[in-house]
């Protein structure tokens, strides 16, 4: 009798936990042990664990910085933001972030992390295709998004929106956390390209976010009109002129599956391949892509920002890969079981916006 993807991931997550990044049943015993601590008791918005991360919360304020920082060792946040705070913002009735502007909002997780045991902090999906900026800090952070082994305190969300403004609450969720023990082993890295010739006759290879358009409402899902964000992009000849400072929703050529036992991030090949950045939400968890999850054929999507000079990108050229990791064990659930926005998904904008409005 064939297993299903379900059945197979219980099956391998019954194998003792080894090195690599935790599932979502081990972070579930972090959890009950008080190593994640903060998390909501609102039955209304439950905590959001993923095959293979933590979605993280934001707090009830907001500081607006003059800037971007790293307190650096020996430091806490709290010494270091006094000097560049501008004012603070109370989101508890919802507030508006608006673009161009630098936030630092604490976040409701605390962290008391084994010897052991890293955090690695990255957007979500939905948040990087709104082109919102999203990096994670510590007390003591000499890295953005990267919670060292041993580290107990609070964490904070630095958010600066690029395109659209954003309308958040207390408990919505912009980035999410990973832990991994042990050190990083990679497995394989697959280099991805560029799908810039249309699926269907007619249909567009991409999408340009149109410059000042109306907020977008984080907890929004399906409530914006795309039209009213969003440009359709057209290349007949396999060609597109990224613009500088502009902002792209493209697809990759290739087809992504990541196993029930690995885990993947993507990352940049080399900074010499072009005048573009090529990804802002990285992680990808196992089971995406998977046949038996629903996921045949399921793409890469990428966020494109063009920089400094107009830029030609063709058809099929390399512009990120995609590292592969092992995880401790299998995930008890994998990614699109329980349905997914983004499982099975060809060229396709945040789950904020109505493709048919």
């Amino acid at each position: 009798m064939r297993r299903t993807v379900a059945q197979s991931a219980r099956a391998v997550s019954k194998v003792p936990m080894t090195n690599g990044i935790l599932p979502c049943q081990a972070i579930e015993r972090l959890v009950a042990s008080g190593v994640i601590t903060g998390l909501s008791e609102d039955a209304a918005h439950p905590p959001s664990i993923q095959p293979a991360s933590l979605d993280l919360c934001l707090g009830d304020t907001a500081l607006r910085l003059r800037a971007s920082f790293l307190p650096g060792r020996g430091a806490t946040v709290a010494e270091t933001v006094e000097s560049i705070v501008m004012h603070k913002i109370d989101l508890t009735g919802g507030a508006v972030l608006e673009t161009g502007c630098v936030y630092l909002i604490p976040l409701r997780e605390d962290l008391t992390l084994p010897d052991d045991i890293v955090g690695l902090a990255n957007p979500k999906s939905s948040t990087g295709r709104l082109d919102v900026f999203t990096r994670v800090i510590c007390d003591g952070g000499e890295k953005f998004d990267t919670i060292p082994a041993g580290y107990s305190g609070p964490l904070y969300m630095e958010v600066a929106p690029r395109t659209f403004p954003i309308l958040v609450r207390p408990g919505d969720r912009l980035g999410q956390i990973r832990f991994r023990r042990g050190a990083h082993e990679a497995l394989e890295t697959q280099h991805v390209s560029i799908d810039l010739k249309a699926a269907e006759k007619g249909s567009p290879v991409g999408y340009r976010a149109k410059r000042h358009s109306g907020l977008v409402d984080i907890r929004g899902l399906k409530a914006h009109a795309a039209s009213e964000y969003w440009e359709p992009l057209y290349a007949p000849n396999g060609t597109l002129v990224l613009d500088p400072e502009e902002f792209y929703i493209l697809a990759s050529r290739e087809a992504v599956e990541i196993p029930v036992d690995q885990a993947a991030e993507m990352a940049p090949i080399a900074p010499e391949i072009g005048e573009f950045r090529a990804h802002y939400a990285g992680f990808f968890d196992p089971g995406f892509g998977v046949s038996a999850a629903g996921g045949a054929g399921s793409r890469a999507v990428l966020e494109v920002r063009g920089r400094d000079v107009p830029f030609i990108l063709r058809h099929g050229q390399a512009v990120a890969k995609l590292i592969f990791e092992p995880m401790a064990a299998a995930p008890e659930v994998v990614y699109g079981a329980q349905g997914s926005h983004y499982q099975s998904q060809g060229l396709r904008l945040s789950k904020h916006f109505d493709s048919e409005r």
